[in-house]
């Protein structure tokens, strides 16, 4: 079985990339993780069609959540999920990288979408200090 998906929308590609740069680090499944970051120029934004894409590209059969940075990359990515309602696809409100780095543990374990949905939610009350 696939492990759920995840997909990191910021408005920062280097930020986004850099993201899942640590996450293969930690040993995701290749193609588990994609960034969704920047404008599709290059500029500082969030894309609707790179959203769509990185959903469509990470879904290999177990869910996908996705999480975004800030702002206008919940709005987007928001309009993205209603535009393409899917069940197994959902907006996961959590810290970006600690609750990525938790979602991306959880999925590799073999979690299922509910747990790595909570596993990442969960990240905003882990303590740093």
């Amino acid at each position: 079985m696939q492990p759920v998906g995840i997909v990191l929308v910021s408005h920062s590609a280097e930020l986004a990339s850099g993201l899942r740069a640590l996450l293969d680090q930690l040993g995701v499944q290749p193609g588990a993780v994609i960034a969704a970051g920047g404008t599709a120029d290059g500029r500082i934004g969030t894309s609707y069609d790179a959203i769509a894409a990185a959903v469509k590209d990470a879904n290999q059969g177990s869910g996908v959540i996705v999480i975004p940075d800030l702002g206008s990359s919940v709005i987007t990515a928001r309009a993205v999920l209603e535009d393409h309602p899917q069940t197994d696809v959902v907006l996961v409100d959590a810290p970006f990288v600690e609750g990525a780095v938790a979602a991306a543990v959880t999925a590799a374990g073999g979690a299922d979408l509910a747990t790595v949905t909570t596993a990442a939610q969960e990240a905003r009350h882990a303590t740093k200090l």
